[in-house]
């Protein structure tokens, strides 16, 4: 599925990563928690991560939570450009 074709549900779960709100699990199949709460939509969840768009930001324990971060793909996914390590918002993106 090419990145044009994310929903709006793929594009709400990769902000909430990229705003610092997530942890993912140190898994294969990796599950996600945002605010400390099992997102519901765990195959999305897996798809993201196998697509590269978002990581684990720390190396741990199989099972064990750790902070999400986005990946330059994730990044360019909602919609911000990658700047020598930091994004920016690309234009007519929503920063927010």
């Amino acid at each position: 599925m090419p990145l044009e074709e994310l929903s709006h549900r793929d594009r709400a779960i990769l902000r909430a990563v990229g705003r610092g709100r997530a942890e993912t699990t140190c898994s294969s199949e990796p599950d996600l928690f945002v605010d400390g709460i099992a997102c519901c939509h765990q195959n999305t969840v897996r798809e993201l991560a196998h697509r590269g768009l978002f990581t684990a930001a720390a190396t741990g324990a199989p099972g064990r939570r750790v902070p999400a971060k986005l990946t330059a793909a994730g990044y360019r996914a909602i919609g911000f450009r990658v700047i020598s390590g930091s994004a920016a918002p690309g234009p007519g993106s929503a920063a927010a």
